[in-house]
């Protein structure tokens, strides 16, 4: 038979048949010898051992058409990134830390702030603007009033989406409005360090609606940006391309040269000037790992 897996817990894998049935599998050893680990979204082979009990093995992992290593998923068509516009605050440097990452992983990306009721419509408009010449689809939504959650289902429709963000920012909130049967455990947030509580331990998929998963992904507080030259940094900030091979220099990396174009276009308020002071700070940190 054929299946995806939808969750992976203490070497056994939870495999959905397509229809209506979960087996609970072991991976076959060939997989271990082979240095290859099942990956939640996978499109696997499964031989079932017991119906009534519903355990399988898993015999074969069908070829992925990608992966991502933080989180662990295979085959994904988009991401969901949430951040919340307050309690806590967003984090925008790490958010253009997981936006590179994205990007080096050829994976389109939503950006969508959350708690957009907690915030004046002004504030959230300058929020969505420092992130609108990008070209990444903004949502603003606020799960507790029910705004923007049809934008979501029309963006999610037909795709396999990993939902991702920090702890705390209200992903479990809007999994259930998404999915009433998840059932998802929600957490409160620390009044005391100001981030949330993980409540979601491993990745897990789940069926909004037909051709159309979610895949529900623990809360980071961190991301390691790829292993990449720093000159490469601009072809992960999408805002700078209209500018490329404008400069007066060829092989400007737009940090100290005279006659950047990008730098021009930040001036002229073409290219958010946060956005701009965010690459300059990843382009240093780029540079230092290299130099060590």
């Amino acid at each position: 038979m054929q299946g995806k897996i939808i969750k992976g817990i203490a070497g056994f894998y939870y495999v959905h048949d397509g229809h209506s049935r979960t087996y609970e599998c072991r991976a076959k050893g060939i997989f271990r010898n082979q240095n290859i680990k099942p990956l939640v979204g996978d499109n696997v082979v499964f031989d079932v051992l017991d119906e009534g009990e519903q355990t399988g093995n898993i015999r074969e992992i069908l070829p992925r058409t990608n992966e991502l290593i933080r989180p662990a998923v295979a085959n994904v068509d988009q991401t969901l990134v949430i951040f919340a516009s307050k309690e806590p605050e967003p984090n925008y440097p790490l958010l253009d830390r997981f936006l590179v990452m994205m990007e080096e992983r050829g994976v389109p990306c939503i950006i969508c702030f959350s708690k957009s009721d907690l915030t004046g419509e002004k504030e959230e408009e300058e929020r969505l603007e420092r992130y609108r010449v990008s070209g990444y689809p903004l949502l603003s939504i606020s799960s507790k009033e029910g705004r923007g959650i049809d934008a979501v289902r029309r963006l999610l429709r037909g795709k396999t989406t990993v939902l991702a963000g920090p702890s705390g920012v209200g992903k479990s909130t809007l999994l259930n409005l998404l999915v009433p049967g998840a059932q998802m455990e929600t957490g409160s947030v620390s009044e005391k360090i100001g981030r949330g509580r993980h409540t979601t331990r491993h990745a897990e998929v789940f069926l909004v609606e037909d051709e159309t998963f979610l895949i529900d992904t623990p809360g980071f507080s961190s991301v390691y940006l790829p292993l990449m030259e720093a000159s490469d940094l601009w072809m992960y900030f999408p805002e700078f391309e209209p500018f490329q091979g404008k400069c007066r220099f060829l092989g400007c990396v737009h940090m100290e040269e005279p006659d950047c174009a990008v730098k021009e276009a930040v001036e002229k308020g073409l290219v958010p000037r946060e956005r701009y002071l965010s690459y300059r700070s990843l382009y240093e940190e780029l540079k230092t790992q290299r130099r060590y």
